[in-house]
């Protein structure tokens, strides 16, 4: 099983992680974080194999559609989702816009988007449940 990687792309807060990466962890996907654009794009030139890109539209050191383009430009398959709250912009060139307050549709999109992936992620879940029982 491989499952889906993505570039969360998400505000630094002092003393805590990305609360959008341990959503998607939660959900057991892969997810390799940056805090700013400009560390997005240093990190995607490291990492270019993700499977989507999630990205908070509050980010500021770099125009989200900058961002976006660039990652476009090497991965055009791969969906973008820009979270945005009620006052952010719009960002030219996203896939898909989730509501930051509820990251449950963030979840919700990205099973709709790999939903063969997240079968299987469920199907191991299940699995080791029953593994866990039988203990």
């Amino acid at each position: 099983m491989v499952r889906p990687c993505f570039l969360v792309i998400d505000r630094e807060h002092s003393g805590s992680i990305s609360t959008r990466k341990l959503v998607l962890e939660s959900a057991k996907f892969n997810v390799i974080t940056a805090y700013s654009g400009a560390e997005a794009l240093e990190t995607f030139e490291r990492f270019p194999n993700i499977d989507g890109l999630v990205l908070n539209a509050g980010i500021n050191d770099i125009p989200c559609e900058t961002v976006v383009a660039k990652i476009r430009a090497r991965t055009p398959q791969a969906p973008i989702i820009v979270v945005q709250g009620p006052s952010s912009e719009p960002c030219p060139g996203a896939s898909h816009y989730v509501d930051s307050f509820d990251p449950a549709s963030l979840l919700e999109l990205l099973h709709k988007l790999f939903p063969r992936e997240t079968a299987s992620i469920e199907r191991q879940d299940d699995v080791l449940k029953a593994k866990e029982n039988q203990s």
